[in-house]
């Protein structure tokens, strides 16, 4: 059964979905990149990259830097780069099963916080079961990303957990890729309709 088009274009369809850039997508920001939409309305979408290893600051030296409690922290979070823009800002993207005021939830299963709350129960030892702090984020404006897609510079699949919060940094973009049943040598860059 194929999905009907509207469920396909409107505002919001590809939040809590991943992105895979096409092959030729070039640019070096994007390239080979694997996007979980966080938000996606009229007004335009914002993700996290979740295939991009920030090597520093390590996590116990953010927690320092910030004077999060306790240090060292009683567990250790996987960082990475989520974007060019505000790479200064820092989000956590994590499960369902914590949350606090300001905690967005993006689609039920995974939610995103940027306040240092989570920080301070991830420091603790407890907080979101799973969890992946993300340092900026990628941005599209107002039908930015539909035209992106129309142009065949993305693909889309659902996320899954593995996906999201696995540390399999080099490899996330080929099995994700895989579990779309997609040969990466075999993709056009050609955009068309049937």
């Amino acid at each position: 059964m194929e999905p009907e088009i509207s469920t396909m274009s409107g505002p919001g369809w590809l939040t809590g979905q991943v992105l895979l850039a096409m092959p030729t997508l070039r640019d070096p920001r994007f390239s080979q990149s694997v996007v979980f939409v966080c938000a996606h309305n009229e007004d335009g979408a914002m993700g996290l990259v979740l295939n991009r290893v920030l090597r520093k600051p390590r996590f116990g030296d953010l927690m320092q830097q910030l004077g999060v409690e306790p240090y060292p922290p009683q567990r250790d979070l996987p960082m990475g780069q989520g974007g060019p823009v505000e790479d200064h800002r820092g989000f956590v993207l994590h499960s369902a099963d914590w949350s606090a005021e300001g905690s967005l939830d993006v689609d039920g299963t995974h939610m995103l916080s940027a306040s240092m709350d989570v920080l301070q129960a991830i420091a603790a030892g407890g907080g979101p079961r799973q969890a992946r702090l993300l340092l900026g984020y990628a941005g599209w404006g107002a039908g930015q990303l539909e035209e992106e897609i129309w142009q065949n510079s993305w693909l889309t699949a659902a996320a899954d957990e593995d996906l999201v919060f696995d540390t399999g940094y080099q490899s996330k973009w080929q099995r994700a890729m895989a579990k779309l049943k997609i040969d990466p040598g075999m993709l056009s860059g050609d955009a068309g309709r049937a």
